[in-house]
């Protein structure tokens, strides 16, 4: 049955990842409740040979249909994109060229598709952003690569049913955090988390809340004066467009006092100031979203699983979350869309 993408599910494309990782693992494991396509359209960008592989070696019997072109998507089944056709060396649990090359491949295709609207949202599976790295894939990253393909400034949201936390600086070294740091980026992280928490998730005036860079924000400048000079400052201005921004708060206690469930989203000044703590408290359940772009893309919170590749011990929850939060974040964006139009047309 070729699809009418005007009366079907929402289609989700998916990248695989390492080949040489959980990352197809998980995918089929999701698939493996057939009651998931209830809710969506599934679309895998790989190969015919490659997922027969990975279903055989774990002994799962997902029933996938395969297609080369798509306008051939079927509403009702586990839709497979053959984005390259060659034989494959698979070497379950091993970072290696192959690994990357492939996980790039159906990377490239599942974008190219996302920006010419054949599929709605990406759904990411893990890669190395190690081997993964080329003339073609020059990036920290999928959020960073996402970015230079789709529309828009990214911010990275990690986000689970009680926390969500987006970060002011992303793959970069910690010695390069505190100079990356000015109001303007500031600005453009906290811009960027309002709108995607009333657009993505129908939040009316959202809470937001900023932690400090150094230990207890400074100490008013004992231990450094960035929090007194840059971000302090920089809140007071955003406070006074009217958004509901606080802080800075010394990250320790903000989490270990659990003051992160007074606020819908909070921004880190770096990595694992933000992730560290978010793994700590959420981590299998937690989703990878990539915010203001003009596309939906999500991920699980975990990475390749070499160590665990091929042994049909991957737990599936966080990709599973991850399939779901972008259902509802498309779906909240649809409706943003039509109140925001309609609120124009009474004017």
């Amino acid at each position: 049955m070729t699809m009418d993408k005007t009366t079907s599910k929402i289609i989700v494309g998916i990248s695989v990842g390492d080949i040489n990782g959980i990352g197809i693992e998980i995918i089929l494991k999701t698939f493996e409740d057939k009651r998931m396509l209830d809710f969506c359209t599934p679309v895998i960008f790989a190969s015919n040979r490659l997922i027969s592989y990975h279903k055989k070696n774990l002994k799962l019997h997902n029933t996938i249909f395969g297609i080369n072109s798509l306008d051939k998507i079927a509403d009702t089944k586990i839709n497979l994109m053959n984005s390259w056709s060659e034989e494959v060396k698979i070497e379950l649990g091993k970072s290696t060229e192959i690994g990357g090359k492939y996980a790039y491949k159906s990377l490239e295709a599942a974008t190219n598709a996302l920006r010419n609207n054949q599929i709605d949202v990406l759904l990411t599976a893990p890669i190395s952003k190690e081997n993964i790295q080329s003339e073609e894939f020059n990036f920290p990253g999928h959020t960073e690569y996402l970015e230079e393909n789709l529309e828009g400034k990214s911010l990275m949201i990690l986000m689970s049913d009680t926390l969500r936390v987006g970060l002011i600086t992303g793959h970069i070294p910690i010695s390069k955090v505190s100079e990356s740091i000015t109001p303007a980026l500031i600005k453009e992280k906290v811009d960027i988390m309002y709108h995607s928490l009333k657009q993505d998730f129908s939040i009316t005036k959202p809470k937001i809340a900023i932690l400090g860079l150094n230990p207890h924000c400074g100490d008013h400048g004992i231990i450094g004066d960035e929090d007194d000079v840059i971000i302090r400052p920089t809140i007071a201005e955003i406070k006074e467009s009217g958004k509901l921004v606080f802080g800075p708060y010394a990250a320790d206690g903000f989490f270990g006092s659990e003051t992160y469930k007074k606020f819908d989203g909070v921004l880190a000044m770096y990595h694992d100031q933000g992730l560290a703590p978010f793994k700590a408290l959420s981590f299998g359940n937690g989703v990878n979203f990539t915010a203001g772009l003009n596309k939906v893309r999500t991920s699980p919170d975990h990475g390749t699983g070499f160590d665990i590749a091929g042994k049909n011990n991957a737990n599936p929850s966080s990709f599973k979350e991850a399939l779901f939060t972008s259902l509802q974040i498309f779906k909240s964006r649809k409706q943003y869309e039509t109140l925001t139009e309609n609120t124009l047309k009474t004017r």
